[in-house]
């Protein structure tokens, strides 16, 4: 029998964790995995924890006090399982072979966890392995992504052709090597769905929590390939993705978030000249995307004042990104 840790990061999807959590447990049963789940609740105010108690007493539960968000919510529990940063000397006895990170908004179809398992065994140095992201109709979701650049940038804030936002031109793989049933390399997954190994863990070290929400994943994956490892999306493995449920919850804040984290992505990883162009093109797009949002009539006017004051923010963080103090950082290997 096959052991795996699984951990979720909940915040405020009590019904969906609860989708999720039972599809884990039926799935773990079907293929004989012997699964030990962990749950952080980020500070929830919908019952989440008080839930997994009474239905799930079999689960690890760590009540956060405050929202931890994705990267130190998932590092809480890889600590709780013996996980820690490089130099922190050899792992403890017992540390889980592969871990399981879901979001709280996917419920895992019968036989994935087994075809993870074995996609990222049989797959060569393969550290990290995403899986086939459908939506709760079961039509297709891009899973798995080209590493970001200028060209993402765009496609996310400028009108740019429609037809071209589903090719390599704006980071996505062709349907064909999803339909076509194998294993096959990329630059990250999706972080809805990550199944990791144990020694990858262990060489490049837990999720930078500078992070606090998006990017993360990206991240993590670039660390890894700078390190050896291999990522990968198994097709095999299919997982409904009731996509953005969380941070539909503050969008405004949210948009702030994620445009914060690419600002750190790319100081992180990118030389400063690429990043001052991508700083230049990110305030660019805020300006359109002003302009079309005052030209919205479907807008109330707090709306439009909260979207004009997210875009005023996501400018700033931008202006002085290419000079920040963190600099240009070479991906971290060891």
């Amino acid at each position: 029998m096959s052991h795996l840790a699984i951990v979720v990061v909940s915040f405020n999807t009590r019904n969906l964790l609860h989708a999720c959590l039972s599809s884990v447990f039926a799935d773990a049963a079907r293929s004989a995995i012997d699964v030990e789940v962990w749950v952080v609740d980020n500070a929830s105010a919908d019952g989440s924890a008080d839930m997994v108690r009474e239905q799930f007493p079999q689960v690890h539960l760590i009540e956060s006090d405050v929202n931890l968000g994705f990267a130190a919510g998932n590092n809480r529990a890889l600590r709780e399982l013996g996980f820690s940063d490089p130099g922190n000397g050899p792992l403890p006895v017992g540390v889980p072979r592969h871990v399981l990170l879901l979001n709280p908004d996917t419920e895992v179809r019968p036989g994935a966890m087994a075809a993870l398992l074995g996609g990222l065994q049989r797959a060569d140095r393969a550290g990290i392995a995403g899986a086939r992201l459908v939506y709760r109709d079961g039509s297709f979701q891009h899973s798995a992504f080209r590493d970001p650049g200028l060209l993402s940038i765009a496609f996310d804030l400028l009108p740019l052709p429609a037809r071209l936002y589903d090719t390599r031109f704006n980071g996505r793989y062709p349907r064909q090597l999803y339909d076509q049933g194998r294993p096959f390399c990329i630059d990250h997954p999706l972080g809805a769905t990550m199944l990791v190994r144990r020694e990858m863990i262990q060489q490049i070290g837990l999720f930078d929590e500078g992070f606090f929400m998006y990017c993360e994943e990206i991240d993590w994956c670039i660390r890894a390939r700078a390190a050896g490892w291999n990522i990968y999306c198994v097709p095999q493995a299919e997982v409904v993705h009731h996509a953005g449920q969380s941070t539909r919850q503050v969008r405004s804040a949210s948009w702030v978030n994620l445009w914060r984290s690419r600002a750190r992505l790319y100081r992180k990883h990118y030389r400063p000249a690429y990043v001052r162009a991508a700083s230049w093109l990110v305030r660019l797009g805020m300006a359109w995307q002003a302009r079309a949002a005052r030209q919205r009539l479907d807008l109330t006017p707090v709306a439009l004042a909260e979207q004009l004051e997210a875009f005023r923010e996501v400018t700033r963080i931008w202006e002085n990104s290419w000079t920040a103090r963190e600099g240009y950082l070479p991906p971290r290997g060891n």
